[in-house]
């Protein structure tokens, strides 16, 4: 019996001095932060000619999954790679407007940014051509790279080199020149006045190439375009 006491009490003493747990709940980790989505162009649409060079640009609103407020950066250039930035709008807008020079060709994108500062990627680019005073032709747009994309590693001998290219004057006839070489920018003329959009040039291994291509319409203007480049194994 005595037993039976002494081992009861110890058990309360030990209750009482928190044998049980009373720590509160850990507190769960921050939740990680994402980037918006990247926005959608809405116009000036692919392509267009702006009969006037104060330009309106529209893009659906990016959304963003904390619900973080955002704000937008878009960029328009007079390259589509973006070197020649002439423009450029920060606001949580989803509409601007610029006054361009005209009869030019310009690129324009966009991105959103969170208020933690976390950005989407850039949209895709669209471009457009501004109307001048009494234009008869308009330039074509700087082609655009489809193949091989840059820094490419080829293992073949023969690389097929492909474009796209466009021209706000529908009815225009493009010709290419293409310049190709080991030297950058490359001077080596490959082919003049070329009517597709496609060549096959002979490549050695262990070599970096670049190329780039001259777009010409059948009313004396020409654009010149970037340079790109891929490499051989």
């Amino acid at each position: 019996m005595k037993n039976f006491i002494y081992l009861s009490i110890i058990s309360i003493v030990f209750i009482s001095c928190g044998g049980g747990s009373d720590d509160p709940d850990p507190t769960p980790p921050p939740t990680a932060n994402t980037a918006p989505t990247v926005p959608t162009l809405v116009g000036p649409v692919d392509n267009k000619l702006c009969l006037d060079n104060t330009v309106s640009f529209q893009w659906n609103k990016a959304t963003d999954t904390e619900n973080d407020a955002i704000t937008y950066q878009i960029q328009v250039a007079k390259d589509n790679s973006f070197a020649q930035i002439e423009k450029t709008f920060d606001g949580a807008d989803n509409a601007a407007s610029f006054v361009l020079s005209k009869n030019t060709a310009y690129y324009w994108r966009i991105k959103a940014t969170d208020a933690k500062g976390l950005a989407s990627a850039f949209s895709a680019t669209f471009k457009f051509y501004t109307a001048g005073d009494a234009v008869v032709n308009h330039l074509p747009f700087a082609p655009e790279l489809v193949q091989p994309i840059i820094n490419a590693a080829l293992s073949t001998t023969t690389a097929t080199l492909k474009w796209t290219a466009s021209d706000v004057d529908t009815a225009d006839a493009l010709t290419y020149d293409v310049y190709f070489g080991t030297a950058n920018p490359p001077t080596a003329k490959v082919s003049e006045n070329k009517a597709t959009n496609t060549l096959d040039v002979t490549i050695e291994p262990a070599k970096q190439y670049f190329w780039r291509v001259v777009v010409k319409d059948n009313k004396g203007g020409e654009t010149v375009g970037q340079v790109w480049k891929f490499k051989t194994n």
